[in-house]
């Protein structure tokens, strides 16, 4: 149980990080932001649309007795945005990265640079268009095993009382877990870690793994807050990446005064 609070002190050291590093955390926003516009569109059309996209899915409902085709159509309109709710959670994080790879490629490296004992980090070699390429890939496999998840815990909650009690703490665990698969994977992948060694990697280290993102997943739930913890995050991830792979780390705050100005 222990790494569960190093876990949660990596999200701290993580912000701190940021917090020294003005320009980085400036740049580290920007993807944030982005994605934030697209999923509020996304789910803003689902609002306004979703019961005429029910109504088309459902033309066996035409014909029955009021009120139950209103009933029927609004519970599963309200299913269907709470699902698209949860599914914007789950994949904001790989969205966000994906759209910021190269911002946070560079944030990920500084924080490397800023820690490691020589002021060294593991660069790839492969070009920014296989990196984005091999990115993209890993993101939908996680994704999709996260939406299996989702589906899953959604019909869970179902169930009396647990439904509404233990379902949704497991939820966050599990939340937490995929996203700090995400985060982690942009310091993993320089060291040419593949997905299926990062998914083992994490299940190995599961409380260390919790304690970093399921306080993450409960901060995520508030759009805003996920967008100003992002660069934060990514980089508390890195410094937890060379935990797992058994690197040495120094204290970074010597170097702060050098670094917290450079793009």
């Amino acid at each position: 149980m222990r790494d569960l609070g190093v876990g949660f002190r990596y999200l701290l050291k993580g912000q701190r990080w940021v917090g020294r590093h003005g320009r980085q955390y400036g740049f580290g926003l920007l993807p944030g932001l982005i994605t934030l516009v697209l999923y509020a569109a996304a789910l803003v059309a689902l609002a306004l649309w979703g019961s005429d996209l029910i109504g088309w899915a459902t033309p066996f409902a035409d014909d029955w007795a009021d009120p139950w085709t209103g009933l029927f159509r609004g519970f599963l309109t309200a299913v269907l945005f709470a699902l698209a709710l949860l599914l914007c959670v789950l994949t904001f994080t790989a969205m966000t990265l994906l759209i910021g790879q190269p911002f946070y490629e560079s944030l990920s490296e500084r924080v490397d640079r800023d820690v490691s004992p020589d002021g060294t980090a593991p660069e790839s070699d492969l070009p920014l268009l296989r990196e984005l390429w091999i990115s993209a890939r890993d993101s939908l496999r996680i994704v999709l095993r996260a939406a299996v998840w989702a589906v899953l815990l959604f019909a869970l909650g179902f169930i009396p009382v647990a439904g509404q009690t233990v379902v949704p703490v497991i939820g966050f665990f599990v939340t937490g877990f995929f996203l700090t698969e995400e985060l982690t994977a942009v310091a993993l992948q320089r060291r040419g870690v593949e997905v299926r060694e990062r998914l083992a990697l994490l299940r190995s280290r599961k409380t260390l793994v919790w304690g970093f993102g399921t306080p993450l997943a409960v901060a995520f739930l508030v759009p805003f807050v996920a967008v100003f913890l992002m660069p934060g995050a990514v980089a508390g991830a890195t410094l937890m990446a060379r935990d797992l792979m058994g690197e040495e780390t120094q204290d970074g705050a010597a170097k702060q005064p050098e670094d917290a100005n450079t793009p």
